[in-house]
């Protein structure tokens, strides 16, 4: 469905954690819907000002209503919060929904499509509504799998009561939508797990802006302003050093590479494991710590490197696939990568940009640094320029924005998927 065959529509997209570039960074919705409103798609976007991320004004009202940038939006003033792991948080989703469902709807055009997009997951139960008010096609969302993530990564029983309540609405809401979106390619699985029923259930995952990524001038004092060799092998990694980010093995493996005077590491970045690793490290000469820099001085150490790397610990939350943001900035690089990652594989094997390795396993990890620090050096070149190729052509948001209007078309013209 292209050019002058592509249709419009009326798109109702609710979610708490929306958040446009106004309010200190752009997310995927709003990304999304810029580019559905310059195809002519009138869109209206309902959130929260309550996001750890974002930095709103002080609103006096409860429903505050502008427009930004062609798309119609609505900030319902709810509850604050400070950590994301807290209970404040939970009243805070409570507080959005009651405001949600008691705000007039009469000024709100009859939405073609609703589109509810977790987290919060208790945002499906106004979805379902507000489909029956407007008679119209609701969408449900999935960018993190709530609760399995709050099971696998955040160490809650299965037994716990907030769990059990949102495995509950999780499973009724895929029952009740009309069409279930992932930004992982394999969640149909989760899905079938959890329902025991074939739902429709497509991907479309997360995108990222070429403009953002276009050339830039380096000043002559930032070449060497990190200390990176110039004469070694560099394998990068770039992103937060914390727990969560399955960093012991490339840690372990940096350690057993003591004596290698050709392979030198470089990790960029900050979290609460770095001044261990700092600790551990102390007897390499061999490897760079570099703290949180700027997004352009991030793309200045990426480019001084030969390869990257990229960690997820074991979960079943990756069973069902990625479309981690991380791996925008590393493919936009243009260079290869070695993923730490025993889930469903995507993005890296169809670039054919990288290799996967097991997670958490240590010699597979030490071989492959090995076999591709062994490599010439324009193999490496023409990995890492596949990996840019397949991103440019595939993870485009205007790309992402039309793959979502055909999902939107056939979805409302009531065809088979």
């Amino acid at each position: 469905m292209t050019g002058s065959q592509q249709k419009t529509f009326k798109i109702l997209i609710i979610s708490k954690y929306a958040a446009s570039a106004e309010v200190g960074f752009e997310t995927r919705l709003f990304a999304l819907s810029r580019h559905l409103v310059t195809k002519g798609n009138d869109i209206t976007i309902i959130s929260s000002d309550s996001n750890h991320l974002a930095k709103f004004p002080l609103y006096n009202k409860t429903y505050n209503y502008e427009v930004i940038q062609g798309i119609k939006t609505i900030w319902i003033k709810t509850l604050k919060y400070k950590r994301t792991v807290s209970a404040k948080r939970i009243l805070s989703w409570l507080d959005f929904e009651w405001k949600l469902f008691w705000m007039k709807k009469k000024d709100l055009k009859r939405p073609d499509v609703i589109i509810v997009s977790s987290l919060s997951l208790l945002t499906i139960l106004n979805g379902v509504h507000l489909k029956k008010k407007f008679k119209a096609k609701l969408i449900f969302e999935i960018r993190d799998i709530w609760p399995l993530t709050l099971t696998e990564e955040g160490g809650f029983s299965k037994m716990n009561p907030l769990v059990i309540v949102l495995a509950w609405i999780e499973k009724w809401g895929y029952c009740k939508s009309d069409l279930v979106v992932g930004t992982m390619p394999n969640l149909k699985q989760h899905i079938i797990n959890i329902t025991k029923r074939d739902i429709n259930c497509k991907c479309v995952p997360f995108g990222f802006e070429l403009k953002q990524y276009e050339p830039f001038e380096v000043a002559s004092n930032s070449e060497n302003e990190f200390s990176i060799p110039e004469n070694k092998f560099i394998i990068g990694y770039a992103g937060s050093v914390g727990l969560t980010n399955g960093l012991d093995t490339f840690v372990n493996v940096i350690k057993k590479f003591v004596y290698n005077d050709k392979i030198h590491f470089v990790l960029l970045g900050g979290g609460g494991m770095r001044e261990k690793y700092i600790e551990y490290l102390k007897d390499n000469n061999n490897v760079t710590f570099i703290n949180r820099v700027e997004r352009q001085k991030v793309r200045v150490v990426l480019a001084k490197c030969n390869v990257l790397y990229f960690s997820a610990l074991k979960t079943r939350v990756w069973d069902y696939g990625w479309s981690p943001n991380k791996l925008v900035d590393y493919m936009i690089s243009g260079k290869p990568i070695i993923a730490s990652y025993s889930g469903f594989p995507s993005m890296i094997n169809e670039a054919d940009s990288g290799i996967f390795v097991p997670s958490e396993d240590e010699e597979s990890l030490t071989k492959a640094f090995l076999m591709l620090s062994s490599m010439p050096s324009s193999d490496l070149v023409a990995m890492g320029e596949r990996g840019k190729k397949w991103l440019i052509e595939n993870r485009q948001w205007n790309i992402l924005a039309d793959k979502y209007l055909s999902i939107i078309d056939e979805l409302v013209a009531g065809q088979n998927f």
